[in-house]
C-alpha cells in the first residue's frame, strides 16, 4: 500500500510540475513511511479509528491537534478530478472520509482493480 501510495503521490506531483525524484527523499518517501508506521502519526491513528467504524466527525471532535490528511484528502480529490488523474488510494480515502464508505468496502474496491504496469505513468 505504501509503494502504491508513493506512486500516486509522484504522479500527482508530476502533473503539477514536480520532479519525480523529489518524492524519493525525506519529504516524500520519508514522510510517507513515518505517517504510515509511526504510533504518533495523527493520520495513522485516524485511519485506525476509521477502521474500527468510528466516523470522521466523532474522531475529529475529540482531537485537539489537526489531522492534516483530512483536508488534504479533499484537496487531492478535487485536484485529481481537475487533472483527470486516476489516484485510487486517494479516492478511496476521500470516499471513507467524506462519503461514509466503510474501510472494508474501500479495501475491497482497491483489491478488485485490474493490474497495470507499475511505472507506466512515470516514464
Amino acid at each position: 500500500m505504501m509503494t502504491r501510495g508513493l506512486n500516486e503521490m509522484t504522479r500527482l506531483g508530476q502533473a503539477l510540475g514536480a520532479q519525480p525524484l523529489t518524492f524519493l527523499g525525506l519529504a516524500g518517501l520519508g514522510d510517507l513511511i513515518l505517517t504510515c508506521t509511526g504510533d504518533l502519526s495523527r493520520n495513522r491513528t485516524m485511519g485506525l479509528e476509521l477502521a474500527q467504524g468510528k466516523t470522521r466527525e466523532t474522531i475529529l471532535g475529540k482531537r485537539k491537534a489537526v489531522t492534516e490528511g483530512v483536508a488534504t484528502a479533499e484537496a487531492v480529490h478535487r485536484l485529481s478530478e481537475k487533472l483527470s488523474l486516476d489516484l485510487p488510494i486517494c479516492e478511496e480515502i476521500y470516499q471513507v472520509l467524506y462519503k461514509d464508505k466503510s474501510c472494508a468496502d474501500a479495501i475491497a474496491s482497491l483489491a478488485s482493480r485490474g493490474l497495470k504496469h507499475e511505472f507506466q505513468d512515470l516514464l
